[in-house]
């Protein structure tokens, strides 16, 4: 009778002990890890916005190469959510993308079953310090009842600030790994300081008229026909698709002047014809682009640099060189944000015939 006695008294003990512990156990739990990345955010977003993305660099993964994850809705979008489940190190859950700011913010709700039941949080933040990015990771629940006993007992620091660690760590590497993969590209697109990118124009009609002009009359010449393709395109009922345009077909410096058409480029998918303008096809294929920025007058650098590519790589150019004017100067005084996207179409190099 006595031993019934002193067991109830453990018992009740016991259970006030945990009734105490369930009421002032710590009611939230925290754990944050924060690392300096040596890349761009934009290049460290691209790490951590799909729950894929994040997969490849948690530390959750080796604890257990057997866990099972399961992935639906879009991906690296908000309503991407996935379930996993392995051994004991990675217990089981679900997550959820509830937000995304690209190149600042991922935030993720987290559903946890084992090793304990939990509605928490994981947040990335990325923070932009010149070309670096300081990222922040940091899970965040509120505990219930049975969890403040448990974490009476244990450190939530302890248990998962490590894992942390880790993960930053490995995003750390991909994503500086990956911004020394970019800059070598741009590097090797880069000649005289200007980036050359290759791109694949598709045939265009371009309304206006050619003519040789004198260098100081280029200005007064393109406006001109600017305006007169613009009148007519809207007086013909033609659909203007792009920017005002030259296409350059000979440059003089002997001569002081150039062979160029001026105009738009319009819709001539059913034939049109637009009355006091001349029609100028110029076929779809290989080019080579700069975007350049600042007033078009100071486009000569470029050009030389263009010049300078298409020799290196041996390649011949497919007349005319063109030049889209993509800003308005009336509406638009800072030269800083005018862009001039300067393409030299390129002959296509013949493959030889396998044997």
């Amino acid at each position: 009778m006595r031993a019934l006695k002193t067991l109830l008294i453990i018992l009740l003990a016991v259970v006030a002990l945990a009734a105490v512990l369930g009421l002032t156990g710590p009611k939230r739990s925290e754990v944050s890890r924060s690392a300096m990345v040596n890349a761009p955010s934009d290049v460290v977003y691209n790490h951590a916005n799909s729950l894929q993305h994040i997969a490849a660099w948690s530390s959750w993964g080796k604890k257990d190469p057997a866990m099972k994850l399961t992935y639906s809705g879009p991906d690296g979008a908000v309503g991407q959510s996935g379930t996993w489940e392995g051994n004991s190190k990675v217990g089981s859950g679900s997550q959820e993308i509830i937000a995304l700011e690209p190149d600042r913010r991922v935030e993720l709700a987290l559903h946890i079953k084992q090793p304990f039941e939990a509605e928490a949080s994981a947040d990335l933040v990325l923070e932009p310090i010149g070309d670096s990015t300081k990222v922040t990771w940091t899970y965040s629940a509120v505990n219930n009842f049975m969890n403040r006993i448990y974490l009476a007992f244990n450190d939530m620091d302890k248990m998962i600030g490590p894992d942390f660690e880790e993960g930053i760590s490995q995003l750390k590497s991909q994503a500086e790994e990956d911004a020394r993969t970019k800059e070598a590209e741009a590097r090797a697109k880069t000649y005289r300081g200007f980036t050359i990118t290759p791109v694949e124009r598709q045939e265009t009609v371009y309304a206006g008229h050619r003519t040789i002009v004198k260098w100081g009359d280029l200005d007064n010449f393109l406006a001109k026909e600017f305006s007169i393709a613009t009148k007519a395109a809207a007086k013909s009922e033609v659909g203007v698709t792009g920017a005002p345009t030259a296409l350059v077909y000979k440059w003089d410096e002997g001569g002081k002047q150039v062979d160029l058409f001026g105009g738009l480029p319009i819709d001539a998918s059913k034939g049109s014809a637009i009355t006091g303008c001349d029609l100028v096809t110029i076929p779809g294929g290989k080019a080579w682009m700069i975007a350049y920025h600042g007033d078009p007058a100071g486009t000569e650098e470029a050009h030389k640099a263009m010049d300078q590519m298409l020799k290196d790589k041996g390649l011949e150019l497919r007349s005319p060189v063109i030049e889209e004017y993509t800003f308005a100067n009336t509406q638009e005084p800072d030269t800083g944000k005018w862009i001039t996207n300067i393409y030299y179409p390129v002959k296509e190099v013949a493959t030889q015939p396998a044997e």
